[in-house]
């Protein structure tokens, strides 16, 4: 079918969203709280765009396209709309492990600061209580990736929920049960979906606080998992000749990004007896 983008005629296909048409002609849209392998929850609202005819600005995520739809994505609305979100998140959450909503703020020229001082911020306290990864809510977003990931998008372990409302609203294990009580199965599913480091791997946590994290030392590697004889794709994150975290590519025909507790943290044996790995 034809629509039209900031006045210019393109192709999109039935059944595509106007973000998958948007990416698919070469354009884009900032996204927060969507993942190409899990479904959109519209959530973080960074995606909006101006449909004509449309009374409100719409989610480009989940929005599917029509014959003739005019859209515009760089209107004055549109950047102000975008603008204001970021700069809500900014003034609530700590964005410092962030860098993709750092670089749209700084895209759209969001001022969190503006809101002042007194501007509602979380303030949870770390949870530290498994040897794999740290739960960070002071960072969250409530994109609810790690809601889906954990659920019918990827591991059904449902293990994590969204609780509360309003300020309230928060990712919980079930009436704030630790990890090692809770259906959590650790596949770090939900670590590997997080867009703002509220999730993170243990190891990675303890290298940032002791200022050891080095992104200009990393490498990537690929390999496949030796655990089994399914054929994960991994993505070995090196830093000083050392694995310092897992991943898998979200494009890969096999994992889809996801992977077992075995592929994503079980890689330390790879640095034997000798000297510990770095903390």
């Amino acid at each position: 079918m034809e629509i039209f983008v900031d006045g210019v005629a393109m192709e999109a296909e039935a059944g595509q969203s106007i973000l998958q048409a948007l990416r698919a002609s070469g354009r884009d849209a900032p996204v927060l709280c969507y993942h190409d392998n899990l479904t959109p929850v519209s959530v973080c609202r960074a995606c909006v765009v101006e449909v004509e005819g449309s009374r409100a600005l719409v989610p480009s995520c989940s929005r599917k396209v029509a014959p003739g739809m005019k859209i515009h994505t760089d209107s004055e609305r549109v950047r102000r709309s975008r603008r204001m979100v970021f700069e809500l998140l900014g003034s609530s959450v700590d964005t410092s492990t962030a860098p993709e909503l750092q670089a749209y703020m700084a895209e759209y020229g969001a001022d969190p600061d503006r809101y002042g001082e007194a501007a509602a911020r979380l303030a949870e306290p770390l949870r530290d209580d498994n040897d794999l990864y740290v739960r960070d809510y002071s960072k969250c977003i409530l994109c609810y990736k790690c809601v889906e990931a954990c659920g019918p998008d990827a591991q059904f372990t449902f293990a994590l929920t969204a609780a509360g409302r309003g300020f309230s609203a928060r990712i919980d294990t079930g009436a704030d049960t630790p990890l090692l009580d809770s259906r959590c199965v650790f596949c770090g599913n939900c670590v590997a979906v997080c867009p703002t480091g509220a999730l993170m791997p243990s190891l990675e946590q303890r290298l940032r606080a002791a200022g050891r994290w080095a992104p200009e030392r990393q490498h990537v590697a690929e390999t496949i998992c030796p655990y089994c004889g399914v054929g994960c794709k991994l993505e070995l994150h090196v830093q000083d000749n050392r694995i310092i975290k897992v991943t898998s590519p979200s494009d890969s025909s096999v994992t889809a990004g996801h992977l077992c507790v075995k592929g994503r943290f079980g890689f330390s044996y790879v640095d034997g007896p000798g000297e510990p790995p770095p903390a």
